[in-house]
């Protein structure tokens, strides 16, 4: 069964943006939002800056933030 994507909207780089992750994944960004002392907002305008590094700019935001929780997550192993 497919999960459900949650839909949110948020404002990066001074534009607003709506950013659709599953409920696992807006999970994980907060807590490392909380960690960081950062708001999930400014995290994510890090990540989205980020895209655009060598070989990154053709990737959604969407799959940005799945790939850092996943890098994040495995750093913790």
């Amino acid at each position: 069964m497919i999960r459900p994507r949650n839909k949110r909207s948020l404002t990066i780089a001074r534009h607003r943006t709506s950013i659709s992750l599953e409920d696992e994944f807006w999970q994980a960004l907060s807590d490392i939002a909380r960690e960081e002392a950062k708001s999930i907002a400014t995290l994510v305008g890090e990540i989205d800056k980020g895209r655009g590094e060598a070989g990154r700019a053709e990737r959604s935001l969407s799959a940005a933030i799945r790939l850092y929780v996943l890098q994040r997550m495995r750093t913790k192993l």
